[in-house]
């Protein structure tokens, strides 16, 4: 039986959507090599520098119905940020700054961006005032909550790229272009994905109601409604390395956080060639591949490379749909499931009010000042009005 290929793809991990599989050669050794020898992080670090540049888009969104950025006072002193090293790689921070300090002529910003992963344990241990990164994962949530006895302010402050990886590029599912679906849902997503659990996580919270049965589970493109030569065909299941952090999302996104994965799955990781190049193997492995399906970061860019044969399917949250294309407009609207955020973190609870000059800072980037910079860093895609303004009520409710 011919056995096709699932594969996640992970765009912060690797900036061409890049992996092999760990079984063959990406065994990392203890020194932050691969297990060629050649640097791991030199790799990445040409590639992230490379993304930093880049501009990904010049198209111009409405954002006229923003709120404009009023300042509730006047403030100074400096704000210390910690976090992902894309706000300073590219101009997104340094444009922020200079145009708040327009407004707010006595805040100076210290940066602290080398990884997203300080963004919350930095507030933890009082060497920062705002983080910016990724959704915090599970380890980061518990950390701050059992130092502090509640949750961070988590304040959402931007969509993620169209197609930057790195910049929290969406999700595409990516099939061969001689495959007869269309489209697929969030529902039989997770049906491949996934595997029968006993309930999911939300935060650090357990939920045993999102418990389902194997009865649910997908295993063959026969179980997608296919016929003929498919319907008997095994899918066979490939994903990103469950200790990176890609995998979490998707499991909170697909697999309602339980992190249960379909028994097959085959690993892949980052992999550095002899050239000392990030390789395409998840990609080449996807094109050859009739019977193959992943979930790839930055879509358009594979499709660009090793996968240009394949083709993106539309993605409904039900079987029902409404189904809808991954585009440029449809990730910025935020209609399609599988965009991802970047968010502002912060201390603030009934006992420690938040901060009034980082109060300022988030309430000037949700502003439409704030957004239309995003849109011309070009890399993030701006909030929409309703995503701002759910923001500043956030804000608002921590300010009291």
């Amino acid at each position: 039986m011919f056995r096709g290929n699932i594969a996640i793809g992970a765009a912060l991990l690797c900036a061409a959507a890049c992996f092999t599989t760990v079984a063959q050669n990406s065994t990392p050794s203890g020194d932050g090599t691969s297990s060629n020898g050649m640097d791991m992080q030199a790799a990445r670090a040409r590639k992230m520098e490379l993304a930093g540049k880049r501009i990904a888009y010049t198209e111009k969104f409405d954002l006229s119905g923003l709120p404009d950025y009023k300042p509730k006072q006047q403030v100074s002193g400096t704000i210390r940020m910690w976090g992902s090293n894309y706000v300073t790689d590219g101009r997104i921070g340094q444009l922020w700054e200079e145009a708040f300090q327009k407004y707010q002529p006595g805040v100076k910003i210290e940066w602290h961006m080398k990884t997203t992963e300080a963004a919350v344990p930095a507030l933890v241990f009082g060497v920062s005032d705002m983080g910016i990164g990724r959704k915090v994962t599970f380890s980061e949530l518990q950390l701050y909550e059992r130092y502090t006895n509640h949750d961070p302010l988590e304040i959402d402050i931007a969509t993620g790229s169209y197609d930057v990886p790195g910049w929290q590029p969406g999700f595409g599912v990516l099939v061969s272009k001689d495959n007869p679906l269309t489209h697929i849902s969030m529902t039989q997503l997770d049906g491949i994905f996934g595997a029968a659990r006993d309930g999911g996580w939300e935060g650090t919270s357990w939920h045993n109601e999102w418990k389902r049965g194997a009865d649910k589970n997908i295993r063959t493109w026969g179980q997608l409604g296919l016929t003929g030569e498919w319907a008997d065909q095994t899918i066979d299941v490939y994903g990103l390395n469950l200790r990176y952090h890609q995998a979490s999302e998707i499991s909170d996104w697909i697999l309602q956080g339980s992190d249960k994965w379909n028994e097959n799955m085959h690993t892949y990781a980052n992999y550095v060639s002899k050239d000392g190049k990030l390789s395409r193997n998840m990609n080449i492995d996807i094109a050859k591949d009739k019977y193959g399906i992943g979930i790839v970061a930055a879509p358009t860019v594979a499709l660009n490379g090793a996968a240009g044969a394949g083709k993106l399917l539309e993605v409904g949250w039900t079987d029902a749909g409404p189904f809808i294309p991954y585009t440029i407009s449809t990730l910025q609207n935020r209609s399609y499931p599988l965009f991802d955020r970047i968010y502002a973190y912060a201390t603030s609870n009934t006992d420690t009010p938040l901060e009034p000059r980082v109060a300022e800072f988030i309430r000037f980037i949700l502003s439409r000042q704030g957004q239309e910079l995003i849109e011309q860093d070009g890399k993030y895609l701006p909030l929409t009005e309703k995503a701002a303004r759910d923001g500043l009520a956030r804000l608002d409710a921590a300010e009291k």
